[in-house]
């Protein structure tokens, strides 16, 4: 046995042996249900003994992992602590530091959300950043300067995910933004189809917004959609309506988006396709502000219906969006097509797929955030 645990381990741990559920557990912790049984495996590995029975419909303790698990549970109540100390400790006169909150554009969900937030605990300061895109965002928290962001978590590289926490806050509806003299401008959805030829620009050429050049790849591949050429990138909103006027293009935005004037924006149709945007921070952050933004989102979400599915089975989402969001409770479950559908005690096979795997239900109506 290693002399030292990772404390990420130890929370797999203690979350399925409360739960006894895989899929309820992963939903708990904010992971998929794959990563959080390789991490039980690697614990099990570790310590050198079996902590759970695993079955096709349940999941019970072994008596070892009965003996751990009260062990397990003071250690990370010590690192909570510990946590908390470091974390609301380094402001002035012991006062929580203020808290670093990028919301992308000021016409976003994280923008919602931190108006939100500021309304209801206006003694706490949040200070707003302006990154483009999660990516650039990501390595910014990495690298200590920023605190949260949101947007496409899957997206990132696994590598950064890896030091991220997240949680889906809304599903929104991905949209074009059209010259308003274009043909389709006149429809009130645009198939996307009826794309085929166009040239839509979806932040090509800069690399903060990689996550959302991904998604558009995914989106247009095999519509005859072309996606603009790279270029440099664009800072400001003022900037990126001048630039799109300029060029002449279209974009593909969201349903949440800056009004550009002399373009109307449009939402995709046949397929609906959604784009999750997550509330993202780095891992192991302890901060009364983070809760603060975590229980505006879940409010706004609650009374807007940010996470409510969508009729039928026309909705679209990336693969790899939906192998990450199956079985988060506050996001998307259910998915149709999504590889690794668990069963009922949320137990994975060997090669990441339930006993029983096939189709299920639709998904949830939404946006993301900005494209410059």
């Amino acid at each position: 046995m290693g002399t030292t645990t990772d404390p990420r381990l130890l929370r797999a741990f203690v979350a399925v042996a409360e739960d006894l559920h895989f899929t309820r557990a992963a939903a708990r912790l904010y992971v998929a249900q794959q990563a959080l049984s390789r991490d039980i495996r690697r614990l099990e590995r570790d310590w050198r003994t079996q902590l759970f029975v695993r079955s096709t419909r349940r999941v019970t303790l072994t008596p070892e992992g009965e003996r751990l698990l009260p062990h397990a549970r003071r250690v990370l109540a010590a690192c909570d602590e510990l946590a908390a100390a470091v974390e609301a400790g380094t402001g002035a006169g012991g006062a929580a530091r203020p808290l670093l909150v990028d919301v992308g554009a000021p016409v976003s969900t994280g923008q919602r959300v931190l108006d939100a937030a500021r309304r209801a605990a206006p003694e706490r300061e949040f200070v707003a950043r302006f990154l483009s895109g999660l990516t650039g965002a990501a390595a910014e928290i990495a690298a200590g300067r920023l605190d949260v962001s949101f947007g496409r978590i899957a997206g990132l590289d696994p590598a950064a995910r890896s030091g991220l926490d997240h949680r889906l806050i809304r599903q929104e509806r991905v949209a074009v933004l059209l010259p308003e003299d274009h043909p389709l401008a006149a429809l009130a959805e645009v198939p996307l189809g009826a794309l085929a030829g166009e040239t839509l620009y979806a932040g090509a050429g800069n690399p903060d917004t990689a996550e959302w050049t991904d998604y558009a790849r995914r989106l247009f591949a095999g519509s005859g959609v072309r996606l603009a050429a790279p270029y440099p990138r664009i800072e400001g909103e003022a900037e990126f309506r001048r630039i799109v006027r300029r060029q002449g293009w279209s974009v593909l935005a969201s349903e949440v988006f800056t009004g550009v004037p002399g373009m109307a924006l449009r939402p995709l149709t046949d397929p609906v396709a959604l784009s999750p945007v997550s509330l993202v921070w780095r891992r192991g952050l302890r901060h009364p502000g983070l809760d603060t933004l975590l229980a505006a989102a879940r409010g706004l979400a609650a009374a807007e219906g940010w996470l409510l599915r969508a009729p039928g089975r026309g909705v679209w989402l990336p693969e790899d969006d939906r192998r990450l969001l199956v079985g988060d409770a506050d996001g998307v479950e259910d998915a149709h097509g999504v590889e690794g559908v668990v069963d009922d005690a949320g137990v994975e096979d060997v090669d990441g797929a339930s006993p029983g795997e096939g189709p299920a239900g639709d998904r949830r109506d939404g946006r993301q955030r900005r494209d410059g």
